[in-house]
């Protein structure tokens, strides 16, 4: 939130193949795949080569899809790559990043997508493909992940929660971190 880079990160990122299967999803299979863990750098940049996400069912065959018929809904998910990131000090973050434009990007099965998670794929610049061994105009996903203290964390935490018991009409305060009568 400060604006500064953050070193050594990891970040764990997960999508699924071209076919909209996640490595989990096929029998047999030896070991992960569309997957890495990786470290941001000293100015907290991060890379790598994937495929451009596409979008896929979840299962619809049991009591999800039941009720997804019900309500007259689909099953899709709009393409997206998952990211998590994890450093002492820093509240841990899991999030996802969509692709404008994609056509279940308003209609999610899981209802995941928020403005700020949508994205416009870029295009590789010969600089960048020849310093990352990549092809030149390829597709390229560009964001800036803003990681918040657990401090930070704690206190927005602390202050919303104070807000939202005002708003049912209580008066606490919270203590160790859990909310008591206000009586003082």
């Amino acid at each position: 939130t400060s604006g500064k880079p953050i070193d050594g990160v990891k970040i764990d990122i997960w999508e699924t193949d071209s076919k909209g299967f996640y490595d989990v999803q096929y029998a047999g299979r030896e070991g992960p795949d569309q997957r890495a863990v990786m470290h941001s750098d000293k100015e907290g940049v991060f890379w790598f080569k994937a495929i451009v996400p596409v979008p896929y069912p979840i299962p619809h065959d049991g009591p999800v899809g039941k009720l997804l018929k019900m309500l007259k809904r689909h099953c899709y998910r709009p393409s997206h790559m998952h990211f998590m990131f994890e450093k002492p000090g820093y509240d841990h973050l899991i999030t996802a990043l969509y692709l404008r434009n994609d056509p279940y990007e308003t209609s999610d099965a899981v209802f995941g997508v928020k403005e700020s998670l949508l994205i416009d794929l870029g295009t590789v610049t010969g600089e960048q493909a020849s310093k990352c061994d990549v092809k030149e105009g390829g597709k390229l996903i560009t964001y800036d992940f803003v990681l918040v203290t657990e401090e930070e964390s704690r206190e927005l935490r602390e202050e919303n929660a104070v807000k939202a018991m005002k708003k049912l009409g209580r008066d606490m305060k919270l203590y160790n971190g859990l909310p008591v009568p206000d009586v003082d």
